[in-house]
């Protein structure tokens, strides 16, 4: 039986995982539960070049019971957890590295669950799950928020009143361990020094400015519904709106909370779907439309980030949409090819690394994110 580093992601509705060995950069096998807590969950499993080891139904559809599925299918595979590694959103103030998890630290998590109400409760819960299942497996936590941390403090701050700020009313930024991947693979393309925005484009969509591979500004803050539209999350919205909604439609919290994460984005312009795929595909001039402003506040966010860093040498696209829809990146470059980017369509088609012309006053590149990679490095790190 092997060690392995259990690298865990979890979503309201997925839960992904990657084995690695205890250095925490070689990747063993990897897998997924889709319908996580939900019925009829479906559990697979693949080895670390992709290809399918298992694939089968839970018959429960509890958390708890997924967790043991995915302990056994791993010792199937002749792989036993050494330790688990969580994926946690917010790590407010406090948390600012890799922490390894006890009961006091848990305690302090569970402060934030009204500054990620969707993401934080499922994180707390596959934790517990894990305990439950073997108390002794130690446990170990990054965070979305931790690589914002050292952002100027202008950064941070919204106009509100200062004792708002001291109570932790402030711009955090999110995807922290994507971003943290891809600022370790700067060094590849010759910009461990430059001025970058990268661009994550998922379900899930913010764009961050690194200054020699720090976070200078993000466009998520309070919370992981700000910055850029994304497939069910408006981003950016005049604070009036809500009041609006509560005022004249009547709507209560758990309303407006749901109108924000769960029927807006590409979802509520489009009418038809939060899946950039679907969109591309379809016809429909509402579809178009959600394309069209998904792009247009992508470009413009670059260019806001480009003024907070005072400059821009490089722009990186990742995640799910980044990396794979040339239609998008395309779009975008095309917008900002006022600020000096000449697009290489050839390239960009083919899924190049580059996507700028040689003679491009700036460069454009694609590099996959790898978070879950990321937090097998980091708590690697702690364990040795």
């Amino acid at each position: 039986m092997s060690r392995v580093l259990l690298a865990v992601n979890a979503g309201s509705s997925t839960l992904k995982f990657r084995a690695f060995a205890p250095d925490g950069r070689q990747l063993l096998a990897r897998g997924m539960v889709d319908r996580f807590g939900q019925a009829k969950p479906e559990l697979q499993l693949l080895d670390g070049k992709g290809q399918t080891l298992s694939r089968h139904a839970l018959d429960d559809g509890g958390r708890a019971n997924a967790i043991a599925a995915v302990i056994n299918s791993l010792a199937d595979q002749q792989l036993e957890p050494l330790a688990v590694v969580h994926r946690v959103v917010h790590g407010g103030g406090r948390f600012t590295a890799a922490v390894r998890l006890d009961a006091d630290i848990r305690a302090q998590l569970e402060d934030y669950v009204a500054l990620a109400p969707l993401h934080q409760p499922v994180s707390l819960s596959v934790i517990s799950a894990f305990e439950e299942y073997d108390a002794r497996l130690p446990q170990f936590a990054c965070f979305d928020t931790a690589f914002h941390a050292q952002q100027p403090e202008v950064a941070t701050r919204f106009g509100i009143a200062r004792h708002w700020h001291d109570d932790g009313v402030r711009r955090y930024g999110f995807h922290g361990l994507s971003y943290a991947a891809i600022a370790r693979r700067l060094p590849e393309l010759g910009l461990d020094r430059a001025k970058v925005v990268v661009c994550h484009l998922g379900s899930g969509a913010s764009a961050c400015a690194l200054d020699a591979g720090r976070s200078m500004a993000s466009s998520m803050g309070f919370s992981a519904v700000d910055g850029l539209m994304m497939g069910s999350r408006p981003g950016y919205i005049d604070p009036e709106v809500i009041l609006y909604w509560q005022e004249q439609a009547g709507m209560s919290v758990a309303d407006v909370r749901r109108e924000l994460y769960k029927n807006s984005g590409l979802l509520g312009v489009s009418g038809l779907s939060s899946d950039m795929r679907e969109l591309l595909a379809s016809d429909l001039p509402a579809a178009r439309e959600a394309i069209e402003l998904f792009c247009y506040r992508v470009a413009r966010e670059v260019a806001s980030l480009a003024a907070a860093m005072k400059g821009l040498d490089a722009l990186v696209f990742t995640a799910g949409v980044g990396e794979h829809s040339p239609e998008v990146r395309g779009r975008v470059l095309q917008q900002l090819a006022w600020l000096g980017f000449e697009a290489d369509q050839a390239a960009n088609l083919a899924q190049a690394r580059r996507l700028t012309t040689a003679a491009s006053a700036r460069a454009a590149y694609v590099l996959p994110t790898d978070e879950e990679g990321e937090m097998a490095r980091q708590a690697a790190a702690l364990l040795q």
